[in-house]
């Protein structure tokens, strides 16, 4: 029996696993994560999608390692989520389907991930996520009172391994630092927040 490595710090995805992440946060948390992985970063998303990832605006050292792919079709997409994942060198995979996923597709994707020992983020809508996922997370903006600071609401909504839990999270994204937020008054110590 093998065992996979718990992440002990927050906001960790587990490695050689699938993730999902949805909300109008979610390509931000995207970036955060990809800022946190070492290795090339692969992005898929369709062909016809409008908005790519704009390398000026990416983290340090993110725009130096990113690969976009744009399949024309959604089984091409899954296809190519699903070869990434299964590729050594490959530190994160994130992909952007347009339909919801099934079990036997997230499955696969989840033996892909083990197989490639690759850590994979689909980029999900609401509601669309697959059984198969190791952990599904909400992410949104949150409103700030300083105009320069970027918060972000992330929510682990489900976690095969434990914890569950919502973080309000400082990102200035551009490195992969941050700092956890509580709201004024809630709390008078630091907060511990295993995953």
């Amino acid at each position: 029996m093998r065992l996979d490595p718990v992440p002990t710090e927050p906001l960790t995805l587990a490695p050689a696993r699938v993730h999902e992440a949805s909300g109008i946060g979610r390509r931000a948390f995207a970036l955060f994560q990809a800022a946190r992985h070492p290795g090339p970063l692969i992005w898929i998303l369709a062909g016809h999608a409008p908005h790519l990832p704009m390398l000026r605006g990416l983290p340090d050292g993110v725009g130096e390692r990113l690969h976009v792919i744009r399949p024309a079709n959604e089984t091409d997409l899954l296809w190519s989520v699903e070869e990434t994942l299964r590729s050594v060198p490959v530190g994160l995979v994130i992909a952007e389907p347009e339909k919801p996923l099934s079990l036997l597709a997230g499955r696969r994707l989840q033996l892909a991930s083990e197989a490639g020992k690759t850590t994979g983020l689909m980029l999900i809508r609401d509601g669309a996520g697959s059984n198969a996922a190791e952990t599904r997370w909400h992410c949104a903006p949150k409103a700030a009172e300083q105009r320069d600071s970027t918060l972000h609401n992330w929510s682990l909504s489900k976690n095969k391994k434990g914890t569950l839990g919502t973080w309000n999270v400082h990102w200035n994204g551009e490195t992969a630092a941050f700092h956890m937020v509580s709201a004024s008054g809630e709390r008078h110590q630091p907060a511990e927040t295993p995953l």
